[in-house]
């Protein structure tokens, strides 16, 4: 226990005397290219992309389930539904890191 103390201890101390390094500003490209805009804007539409593939795979396998087993349209409605909102939630995390990131 005294040694998952220590070591505790140690990852503490590290992560405060590492904020100091992170304190300056980043200064702008004088005459380069944005490179952060233009990776987070291929970012977000590879996320949308996917999620899109993904949503319609989803969707599709739902159809499906329903298809063979109509009795189990309550309970497939709901995993879908949840299902549809987790895929969804990823891309707009990906949209709030793009906003984060380029802003």
């Amino acid at each position: 226990m005294r040694k998952f103390a220590m070591l505790m201890f140690m990852m503490t101390m590290a992560s405060v005397l590492a904020v100091p390094a992170f304190a300056q500003g980043a200064t702008a490209p004088v005459g380069g290219t944005n490179w952060v805009a233009l990776t987070s804007g291929f970012a977000i539409a590879l996320a949308a992309g996917l999620a899109a593939l993904g949503q319609g795979r989803t969707a599709g396998a739902a159809c499906e389930s329903i298809g063979r087993n109509p009795a189990a349209r309550p309970g497939i409605m709901v995993a879908l539904i949840l299902g549809l909102a987790f895929i969804e939630s990823l891309v707009l995390f990906t949209l709030v890191i793009v906003f984060v990131k380029v802003v």
